[in-house]
């Protein structure tokens, strides 16, 4: 019984093999148990028989037009039915070389058509074009990436945000890239203009903002909305510069909750001013020529109130001076009109005073004799006005003495 067991088997084996020699099947073949190919296997009409070289290949796929499709049969309502494919280029004349996964719908069956193509790969890809790592670290153009998105390329390296207008929102294009000039935004949009820009070897809390939305420059523990903190022996300055070749304004304006306002502003011939919001007028106007004015007409009235510490609390070296002395050097002070040598003709207004030089060889006040503080002029002048009034007072003593003498007199001479 067994050799008959084994005759018949062999018989099996030798017809089977002789009918695949033969040539490929006229029907399909239905195999309704497990397949196990011990070797390696081609699919595909363009797969040779007897002869295909595999090399590594455990499967292969041999025609024309490569595809392996994904045909989920789900009935049920709850379950994912989505069916999708795996493509090895485009069909089409001209096509791309590319390998892709396309989405053929819920409803696909073999041959039908592709939806959506959301990933594809072209065969001129670079290498590690795409590359994750076992840390879950993704890389573009590198197979090291150092952090979760890290991107290498020879010449900027740039990530572009496009709104293409699809969802009827207006298109708009951002580039954000760096290289060894600069990290940069750019707004592709507009002519490709970089609205911000960071400089390689920039410090440290350049720009800070903080929960509370004060803004640090140089610090990250700003005390105010902007706070700007240095720690070299450069001067910490605000600049603001209007380069319209016409001349313009430039200034900031600072207003209240309550709408009040002051604008400090350079303007268009390069005078400083302040300006109170809503007056059209500068109302303190520091000029090129360093002269201070306040606006004074018929809707603006100014006066300057000012105060100068003289408190004896606030002095040293305190010491009397003889108002009569004063009151010489004041009458042998030399005086003058002139006008002040900067600025143009026009500007040069006409003024009466004394030198500095004069002023500080006459009273040794001030920190040079190139210029006279307001505190001296006054004080020079009250001290005079004193040694003045002295005067006045022995004389207007003498007259009296004087007419009670001639009263005495006349008396005398009425009584005879």
């Amino acid at each position: 019984m067994k050799t008959d067991q084994r005759t018949l088997v062999a018989a099996v084996l030798s017809a089977l093999v002789g009918t695949l020699a033969a040539g490929p099947a006229a029907a399909d073949q239905c195999i309704l148990d497990d397949l196990i190919v011990d070797g390696s296997a081609c699919i595909g009409v363009d797969c040779v028989c007897n002869s295909e070289v595999f090399g590594f290949d455990t499967l292969r796929l041999k025609e024309n037009n490569l595809r392996i499709t994904f045909i989920d049969t789900s009935t049920a309502a709850s379950f994912p039915r989505g069916d999708w494919q795996l493509r090895a280029n485009e069909s089409t004349n001209g096509g791309a070389n590319e390998f892709a996964i396309d989405w053929l719908g819920t409803t696909a069956t073999s041959g039908s058509g592709v939806e959506s193509t959301p990933f594809a790969i072209e065969g001129t890809a670079p290498n590690n074009a795409l590359y994750v790592d076992d840390g879950g670290r993704v890389g573009f153009g590198t197979a090291t990436p150092s952090v979760e998105l890290h991107v290498i390329d020879g010449d900027t390296p740039t990530l572009r945000l496009q709104q293409d207008g699809s969802a009827g929102f207006t298109p708009q294009t951002w580039d954000v890239a760096g290289n060894e000039t600069n990290f940069f935004v750019r707004d592709v949009t507009s002519g490709s203009a970089l609205p911000f820009r960071i400089r390689p070897g920039a410090p440290s809390n350049a720009i800070f903002t903080d929960v509370d939305g004060d803004v640090g420059m140089g610090t990250s523990s700003p005390n105010n909305d902007l706070h700007v903190r240095k720690s070299d022996s450069t001067a910490t300055l605000l600049e603001l510069e209007n380069v319209n070749a016409t001349g313009r304004n430039t200034g900031v304006t600072m207003r209240n909750s309550t709408g009040n306002a002051y604008t400090f502003l350079v303007n268009a011939v390069g005078d400083f001013a302040i300006s109170h919001g809503g007056t059209g007028v500068n109302e303190i106007v520091l000029d090129t020529s360093d002269n201070v004015t306040i606006e004074n007409d018929l809707t603006v009235n100014g006066t300057i109130f000012g105060t100068v510490a003289s408190s004896r609390g606030a002095k040293t070296a305190v010491e009397s001076v003889d108002p009569r002395r004063v009151l010489a050097k004041v009458a042998a002070l030399p005086m003058a009109e002139w006008s002040y040598a900067l600025g143009t003709a026009a500007d040069r207004e006409r003024h009466l005073g004394p030198m500095a030089e004069d002023f500080h060889a006459a009273f040794g006040l001030g920190r040079d004799g190139e210029s006279i503080s307001l505190v001296d002029y006054s004080g020079v002048a009250l001290a005079a006005i004193q040694g003045l009034n002295q005067k006045l007072e022995e004389r207007d003593a003498v007259i009296d003495e004087l007419e009670a003498r001639l009263a005495a007199l006349e008396a005398a001479l009425a009584g005879e």
